[in-house]
C-alpha cells in the first residue's frame, strides 16, 4: 500500500458551551484497513471547515469515516474498484481526517480545468458556490439591475454570492461584515458598492438604512437574527429574502434569537421569504458550473479563499472561521505523501 499505514483524524470529545475550543476535539490514530472489493482508499488533500459544522457540533451526530463530516478533496491512492482510477482526485465527504475508505457512491471524480484551483471546488465551485448560486437564481430569482444585500459578507458563501451577483447584472450591493477592515476589503476586492460593520455602535438597521437610502429588492440571508430584521425594514414591495444559514445563534441553539419584532411587514409589503438547503438543489450543479468555470478561467471571477496549512491546525482553522478569521472559504490543506 502505497501510504504509511496508519491515519490520523480529528472527532469531537465534548458538546461545546458557547464557541468551540480546541478541548471540545480530539486527534486520533488508527491503522488503515485492507481494502475489500469495491472499497477505495483516499489520501485527503484538502478540507473545508464551515459554519453549519457549529450547529452540528450541538447535536453531536456528525462522526463518519475515521473523523466527520464534511467538504473534502483527496487523490485515490489504491482503489478495488474497476471504475475508478489509482491517482483520481475526488471529492467525498469523509472529512477531518488524512485518509478515507469510501465506496463509488461516496465519491465524485473531477477533472480540473486548466486555469482553476484545486481548492475552488471546496469553495465557489463546490457547495459554498452552489449555496449561493441557488439562493440567487432559484430562490430569489434575482433580476439585472436589483439591489441586494448580502449578510456574512466576507465568509465563503457571502465573497462567492457577490461575486456571482455581479456575473448576473446586480445593482447596488451591500454587505455585512464584523470589521472596519473587512467591509473595507469588501468594496476594494469583491465588488460591494458598500459594507457595514454589523459590531459598530450604530445599530446596523441605520447602518443599512443609509447605505441603501432606496431600499433593496433581494436580501440573501447567512446571519438571522437582527441582520433579517434590518433587512426587513429596507425591502422593497415585493422584495425577496433567500434565506440559508443563522450564524447569529449557532452558538447557543438552546436559546435562539427572538422572532424579528417587523416580522409582520413581510404581509405589508408582499416580501417573499424562502429557506433553502443547498443538498436539495444538487441537479442545478452541472448547469452551475457551466456558467461559472469559463469567469474563474477568463480571471473575472476570482477565487476567494483563506488557506491554513497542515491537518494538525485543523482545529484552530475551524474556531477562527466561526470568530470572522476569514476572508472568503476558509480551506484547510494537508501534505501529500
Amino acid at each position: 500500500m502505497p501510504v504509511n499505514a496508519t491515519y490520523q483524524a480529528i472527532r469531537q470529545a465534548r458538546r461545546p458551551q458557547g464557541r468551540p475550543a480546541a478541548a471540545d476535539f480530539e486527534f486520533v490514530s488508527g491503522p488503515i484497513p485492507d481494502l475489500a472489493p469495491g472499497r477505495i482508499l483516499v489520501r485527503n488533500l484538502a478540507q473545508s471547515v464551515d459554519p453549519y459544522m457549529r450547529e452540528a457540533m450541538h447535536w453531536g451526530d456528525w462522526e463518519k469515516g475515521f473523523g466527520l463530516e464534511g467538504r473534502v478533496l483527496g487523490r485515490v491512492l489504491a482503489s478495488k474498484d474497476p471504475g475508478v482510477a489509482e491517482g483520481s482526485v475526488v471529492f467525498h465527504r469523509h472529512s477531518w481526517a488524512t485518509h478515507a475508505v469510501v465506496t463509488a457512491a461516496d465519491i465524485r471524480v473531477l477533472t480540473v480545468p486548466e486555469g482553476v484551483p484545486l481548492t475552488a471546488y471546496l469553495g465557489i465551485l463546490g457547495g459554498t458556490g452552489l449555496t449561493a448560486y441557488v439562493g440567487l437564481k432559484r430562490i430569489a430569482k434575482l433580476q439585472p439591475g436589483e439591489d441586494l444585500f448580502i449578510s456574512a459578507a466576507g465568509g465563503g458563501v457571502g465573497t462567492a454570492a457577490a461575486r456571482i451577483a455581479r456575473v448576473l447584472g446586480a445593482g447596488r450591493l451591500i454587505g455585512s461584515t464584523g470589521s472596519p477592515a473587512k467591509a473595507k476589503h469588501l468594496v476594494e476586492h469583491v465588488g460591494f458598492d458598500a459594507a457595514v460593520d454589523y459590531r459598530s455602535a450604530t445599530p446596523l438597521a441605520d447602518q443599512l438604512s443609509a447605505a441603501a437610502p432606496h431600499g433593496i429588492d433581494v436580501y440573501f440571508d447567512n446571519v438571522g437574527g437582527t441582520h433579517l430584521e434590518a433587512a426587513i425594514s429596507v425591502l422593497r414591495h415585493h422584495g425577496r429574502i433567500a434565506w440559508c444559514g443563522a450564524v447569529a445563534q449557532y452558538d447557543d441553539l438552546d436559546n435562539p434569537p427572538a422572532a424579528p419584532a417587523n416580522l409582520y411587514d413581510i404581509v405589508g409589503n408582499a416580501l417573499r421569504l424562502e429557506g433553502f438547503l443547498v443538498r436539495d438543489h444538487l441537479d442545478a450543479r452541472e448547469e452551475f458550473e457551466d456558467f461559472l468555470i469559463p469567469h474563474i478561467v477568463s480571471g473575472a471571477v476570482p477565487v476567494d479563499e483563506t488557506v491554513v496549512h497542515g491537518f494538525a491546525n485543523t482545529v484552530d482553522a475551524f474556531v477562527s472561521m466561526l470568530g470572522g478569521g476569514n476572508t472568503g472559504k476558509m480551506v484547510v490543506t494537508f501534505e501529500e505523501d
